[in-house]
């Protein structure tokens, strides 16, 4: 019945009464009429039957109401993300009783000013099920301070659940009931240790955001049953390719090897590029513990002083990493390649390696740009600067097509053994790092078509194209601050070319690192997805992620259809069927896996950023402007730092903002700092806690 009537409102531009809905359906008994009533009201907490307030229905969408996520700022405010909108601005006063992360319906404030601004109705969904704070005892009754400033929440914990916790222990909190708006009751689930030990700031975070340090028992278990060594059985069957040169290349402390790489010149002129994958699918099992422990966490995460991995050391660091002179199962793609970049034949293989050298960065960056070949690189010296040779063809290919290189610096955290921040500097993107970059893509993109092709369901990396209304805006505020710049020919067609026609007439200017990130910001966040649209910042009609199966999900997930399709020839229709359901739940839980990763990293980085310049305070840094706010200027270091200079701390004259051209300027002075200018700073404050760091002008000129 709900389809009948969504059926009927999707033709009615007015609302409905519920006779008008009656009449449509031929609703004539009274137990026919109660069945449609239960029914409405269902489509109206699921938000795809909105009800007005003469008791008229209509489809949701086309409300006046909007449902999105709450994003609160520790200072009270918020906004409402939604879906290829402007976000909605909710007031302190305006919050309804809503909390960071709430999932809230939304009524938009009429003639609010230029910015949508909202006030919330109604919480849809609370998310949060689990917090993270410190302990503490007031008056005998046991309570969880939240380390996350903007979740305004009151947790108790009754003594015999709170695991033993004293004062200043960090714990993990389940929440379990709620007293009265903001006040809930609690049980402790994981004390992570005193909030001073060594580690435990990184801890918390991870937590915070639902991952976790350790395996299932189920797991640990299983894995006695994981070989050390290849054995020869399992080579049977196999490409056998432990003659040839094949070696891998990676950061000075990668311990999870995932790919190798072979390669020749051919006779006809075009050259041979094998990448070679590690075989996790044939180790991780569908349904078993490590996988069900593999699918939930969807992605290793990278932090400042550790690795939260995807999969078991055993695993990750031992049998299924790439390691040199031990013999590696692999799932393999060979690729031959024109002069031009492009793929004219593959083979897509089970194989069997044994890498005869494991490269770093440093060392093949040292021979591709200086010239300068340790001792133990001479044999390979030749056939790196070969590869180099023909990465720069698939790159000039790539760009050609629509290939977007944002080009956006991005920060390391030193830590010593005790995970304290000892220095920030900037991640080299060297020749090696882009030459290991053109191959992966390469491949992903072969192995992504051959399935595509075949109409099979499949696991595809997807890359929506940004809104008209944001690549507008982007181009308004570039003409704000006195840019004139050339706009591709129709908005509308709007493609990676037009991307990367715009971002070269930037490249040159003063502000092009804020306006890449600007551009980058305003566009879609690439997701995976059963279904193929293709990749918008990569100019590719057609990509996946194969190569990184020790630390992802999806890859793994493109391993088990490519042996069930290509080597078991397994296309049979109850084979497709069942992936095509499963598929839908992997892409769309890894992708929300990689969202959490990443806000994880990201949040450590910050927490890591403020610790360092805790040693600072005093000291002076020349940094850009690279934001301007009412409360405010935001200025970033050339090592990726960035911190506050509050209104208030200018204090040689009245500062006013000019919204209209990002800049504020003094009342008497007629100074002028806008975005892009560089100044000099001094470092005020830091707060590893608050993860922030404060900064004051060096001087007043």
């Amino acid at each position: 019945m709900q389809g009948k009537i969504l059926e009927f409102l999707r033709g009615k531009r007015d609302a409905q009464t519920i006779e008008q809905i009656k009449d449509s359906l031929d609703v004539d008994s009274v137990e026919e009429l109660k069945e449609l009533l239960k029914e409405i009201d269902s489509l109206e907490n699921k938000l795809e039957v909105y009800r007005t307030k003469k008791n008229k229905y209509m489809l949701f969408k086309n409300s006046h109401l909007k449902t999105g996520k709450l994003v609160v700022n520790k200072k009270g405010f918020g906004f409402v993300i939604l879906d290829e909108e402007e976000d909605v601005y909710i007031s302190e006063g305006n919050m309804n009783g809503a909390i960071h992360g709430d999932r809230v319906v939304v009524e938009i404030i009429p003639g609010a000013g230029t910015k949508l601004e909202g006030k919330v109705l109604k919480i849809v969904e609370r998310e949060l099920k689990q917090v993270v704070g410190d302990f503490y005892f007031k008056k005998g009754i046991g309570y969880v301070d939240l380390d996350d400033e903007k979740v305004k929440l009151l947790i108790e914990v009754d003594k015999e659940k709170n695991l033993g916790a004293v004062n200043g222990s960090k714990v993990l909190v389940r929440i379990t009931k709620k007293v009265k708006n903001t006040h809930y009751k609690g049980i402790v689930i994981k004390v992570l240790g005193h909030r001073n030990d060594p580690g435990v700031d990184i801890l918390a975070i991870v937590y915070k955001f639902g991952l976790s340090d350790t395996f299932s028992d189920e797991t640990y278990k299983q894995l006695d049953s994981v070989p050390n060594e290849v054995s020869k059985s399992e080579i049977d069957g196999r490409k056998d390719l432990r003659n040839e040169v094949i070696f891998t290349i990676d950061g000075d402390d990668t311990k999870d090897i995932d790919d190798a790489l072979s390669f020749k010149k051919l006779k006809n002129g075009n050259y041979l590029l094998g990448v070679h994958i590690a075989d996790v699918s044939y180790y991780v099992q569908e349904n078993t513990a490590i996988d069900q422990d593999a699918f939930e966490r969807g992605t290793s995460v990278y932090l400042a002083d550790r690795v939260i991995p995807m999969l078991p050391h055993k695993l990750s660091n031992g049998i299924c990493s790439l390691n040199p002179n031990v013999d590696r199962l692999a799932m393999s793609c060979e690729m031959e390649i024109d002069n031009n970049g492009n793929i004219v034949d593959y083979s897509i293989f089970e194989s069997v390696i044994n890498s005869r050298k494991q490269m770093t960065y440093k060392n093949v960056n040292k021979i591709l740009e200086e010239n300068i070949i340790p001792e133990d690189y001479k044999e390979y010296a030749d056939i790196l600067k070969d590869m180099e040779e023909l990465a720069k063809i698939l790159r000039k290919n790539k760009q050609k097509r629509g290939y977007i290189d944002f080009d956006i610096d991005e920060s390391k955290i030193l830590v010593d053994d005790n995970g304290k921040a000892i220095d920030v500097v900037l991640r080299d993107r060297r020749t090696g790092e882009m030459l290991i970059e053109d191959f992966m893509i390469a491949a992903n993109e072969t192995v992504a078509e051959a399935i595509f092709h075949m109409e099979l369901p499949f696991v595809y990396r997807i890359h929506g194209k940004p809104s008209e209304e944001k690549i507008e805006k982007f181009i308004n505020f570039v003409r704000v601050l006195g840019y004139q710049i050339q706009l591709p020919k129709n908005l509308k067609k709007f493609d990676s070319k037009d991307m990367q026609f715009i971002l070269d007439q930037l490249k040159d200017k003063k502000e092009h690192s804020i306006f890449s990130k600007l551009l980058l910001r305003s566009m879609q966040k690439a997701v995976y997805d059963k279904n193929n649209i293709g990749h918008f910042g990569l100019g590719s009609s057609c990509y996946t992620h194969f190569t990184s199966p020790i630390r992802r999900y999806p890859d793994t997930t493109v391993h088990r259809l490519l042996r069930k399709y290509l080597f078991e020839n397994k296309m049979d229709r109850a084979t497709i069927s069942a992936w095509d359901k499963k598929l839908l739940i992997i892409t769309e839980h890894s992708s929300q896996k990689e969202r959490d990763s990443i806000e994880c990293e990201r949040e450590v980085d910050d927490m890591k950023k403020a610790e360092y310049m805790m040693e600072h305070i005093g000291e002076k840094f020349t940094g850009m402007i690279v934001s301007v706010m009412s409360f405010g200027m935001f200025v970033e270091l050339e090592n990726g730092v960035e911190g506050l200079i509050r209104m208030e701390d200018l204090k040689d004259d009245f500062y006013n903002f000019d919204e209209s051209t990002f800049s504020i300027k003094g009342s008497k002075t007629k100074k002028n700092y806008r975005l892009g200018d560089t100044i000099d700073v001094i470092v005020k404050n830091a707060s590893k806690e608050a993860k922030t760091v404060d900064f004051i002008l060096d001087k007043v000129e």
